[in-house]
This record gives C-alpha cells, structure tokens and sequence, in this order.
C-alpha cells in the first residue's frame, strides 16, 4: 500500500464474473479513478486496446463491508470482482472517498471494548421495555383482533380441560337453584352487550382435589363464566353475586383473559390467531387453562372490570354498596383460608386468574374506588 496522500495500490486477485479461477492483479485507486493490472489475460477477456488493463471512475466502483477474517472486495460495472488482504489500504481509500462512512463508524466502535458493553446494555434494556411494554400491548391488539371463532374454540377447550381435570365438580345447588341464578344471570348479560353468546356454569369449587376453586367466578375469553357453589354461599344476597358476575363481563367485554393468555404464552399464538390459522388455533387453545392458571389481571384491567361492574350496580340497584360487601367478605374468607394452610402445612400453588383477589389492586382500594363510582354518580351506560 502507498502513502495515503498518493494513490493506494492494493494487491489481490481478480474474478471476471463468469468462472471461479482467480487471477492475480493490481487495483491502484484514488479519489477519481481506479486502474486493475491483471497478470495473465486469458480468459479474462477485459476490452480496451490494453488487454491486461482496465479503468473506471472510482465513483462507480462499490466496497462490500469489511468481514473480520475475510477479505475485502471491490466489486466493478457490469461485472467483475477484485479481492484483496490489504483492509488498511482498503479502509484508507473508504475514508479518502468518502465511502462507507456509517460502516466505518460501527467497525471502530465493534472494535472498542466498552463500545460493545454499551451496545449489550442498551440491547437489553430495549429488550426488558420490549417484554414490560411492547408484548402487552401487542396481545391487546391481538386480543381485539381475535375473531369470535376462535373465542369459541378457548371456551369450548378450556371448559373440557376444566372439567376433566381437577378443578371443579358437578354443582351440588338444586336445579331451582342454578335456574334462578341463570335468570338473573340473563339480565347482566343483556345488559353487558357487545354480541357475546354469554351462558353461566356453575360448579362446585371443593371437589377439584389438589387444585380447589373455593369461592370464585372467572370468565372465559367467548363469554362463558363461571360460579362456584362456595361463592353462592359465601353470599348474603344474590345482588352480590350479580355484582361479581357483572364484573366478570367486564373482563370479557375488554377481552383482558384474551390478553392475558396471549401475554403469557407469547406472541406465536397471537401472530396465528391474526393470519387466520384457526386449526392452529384450536391446538393452541388446548394451553389457555395453564396460561389462565398461572396469569393474573393487571391493575388497569381489574379496575375497568370493576368500572363496568359498578355502572351497572348503579343502574340495577342505585348502588355499589352489595360488591363492596362481597370483597370484603371474600377477602376476609381468604384470610381464614390462608390461616388454615399454614395450620396445615399446605400451601397453594399460586396466584390464579381463578382468585378475584389475586389481581393488583388491594381489595380497599377497590372498594374506595367503588365508594367513588357511586358518590360521582356516573351514567349507567352500557360499555
């Protein structure tokens, strides 16, 4: 390589772009023209009255990045190939043209140590951004996204895991019971709106074995909700039940289990459920219960439930007053609960989407919150 206030000259071989046999030649470059000298001409079938030499303007020459261990190349018009060993004759020439100059830049801060620490930490803190902000996000589009077909297929498979599973068992209420309970169901349901085919089970929390329900109601993304008989008889009066089930219609009108399940079990189901893959979709639904089991409702999720449970207390009862007793009662139940485990030396495998007081929000500050539903007396309009 020359001085770099002169023209560079690069030693290498050439390709003429039409076989693989390398010949051995000289690039000489500046800031206007390059000139190959090539030492053999066969074959290479170059034109010009010189048959072992050809020019160009340097502008229309390119230069592929740099590869650590491979060589560099200049590439000429039409075709034609020269690869050199010489990265500093190379990276003088980028540098006296003007070529490269981002590459360039990146090369040198790869070379640096802290550079790379830098470029490792800033990597994983838009990774942890991507994870805390960007996939819920991405699962609430998705979850909006998600026809009622496939809201179908979670019910249907999440139900029959469910129930074959140890979770729940048959109700033990008298049939009158459930009927009456369904009736009043129907009017939350009617007035919860937006198209869902809503339906009510109810079943018996204590029967599951090692994974009891207990007290609790869950909603399933399509619009099926769940009661247990120990909620119906944790309750003083059915419009506490009809203020925790209006609650659960909540969660399925804003889709939060949807979003939820697709938070926890990546973006490959939300990404199948969009394309439309719906018998992918109907494997994938298989997982919903774990993702149900083992998730929860964010704090922004809970509260919006609790809104649309309170509007509709409000427009049904004049009051919020029977939900706020409930959690109280189903908190304080939770508490003896929690007592006589430690009693027992058994303790519960989790948080569950299933356990209306495992989400975010305290139970007195959603109570308050419900206090100031009803003092500012807001509109009992549908969602």
């Amino acid at each position: 390589m020359s001085e770099q206030h002169g023209p560079i000259i690069l030693e290498g071989v050439y390709f003429d772009g039409r076989s693989s046999r390398d010949q051995p030649a000289t690039l000489t470059v500046d800031a206007q023209t390059a000139s190959l000298r090539v030492a053999a001409s066969a074959g290479l079938g170059l034109p010009g009255t010189l048959p072992f030499a050809q020019s160009w303007p340097a502008r229309t020459l390119g230069v592929e990045a740099p590869i650590p261990g491979v060589r560099r190349a200049i590439t000429f018009p039409g075709a034609g190939r020269f690869e050199t060993r010489d990265d500093a004759g190379v990276s003088a020439w980028e540098r006296a043209t003007g070529r490269n100059r981002a590459l360039s830049g990146v090369r040198a801060l790869e070379s640096r140590w802290w550079a790379a620490l830098a470029a490792l930490g800033v990597s994983l803190a838009a990774l942890a951004l991507f994870v805390v902000y960007g996939i819920p996000a991405v699962a609430r589009q998705a979850a909006l996204a998600t026809p009622r077909s496939v809201l179908a297929t979670f019910d249907r498979e999440t139900i029959g895991v469910l129930e074959n599973g140890d979770y729940f068992g048959p109700s033990q209420l008298s049939a009158a019971r459930q009927q009456q309970l369904k009736a009043e169901f129907r009017k939350v349901a009617a007035w919860a709106g937006g198209g869902y085919p809503y339906r009510l089970l109810i079943r018996d929390g204590e029967a599951g074995g090692v994974s009891e329900l207990g007290a609790n109601a869950f909603a399933l993304p399509g619009g099926t909700v769940v009661m247990t008989d120990q909620l119906v008889a944790l309750a003083k009066s059915d419009r506490e039940l009809m203020g925790v089930l209006a609650h659960e219609t909540g969660h399925v009108t804003n889709r939060h289990g949807l979003a939820g399940v697709y938070q926890a079990l990546g973006l490959t189901l939300a990404t199948t459920v969009i394309t439309g893959d719906l018998i992918s979709a109907g494997t994938f639904a298989a997982a919903v219960p774990a993702a149900l089991l083992s998730g929860g409702y964010s704090r922004a999720a809970e509260t919006q439930a609790d809104e649309a449970s309170g509007r509709y207390m409000l427009r049904t009862y004049g009051t919020t007053r029977p939900l706020q007793t409930m959690l109280a009662r189903l908190e304080k139940d939770d508490a003896k609960e929690d007592a006589k485990d430690s009693q027992t030396s058994t303790k519960k495998s989790g948080p569950s989407i299933f356990d209306l007081l495992s989400t975010h929000p305290g139970t007195p500050d959603r109570i308050a919150h419900l206090k100031r539903i009803e003092a500012e007396g807001k509109p009992a309009t549908k969602r």
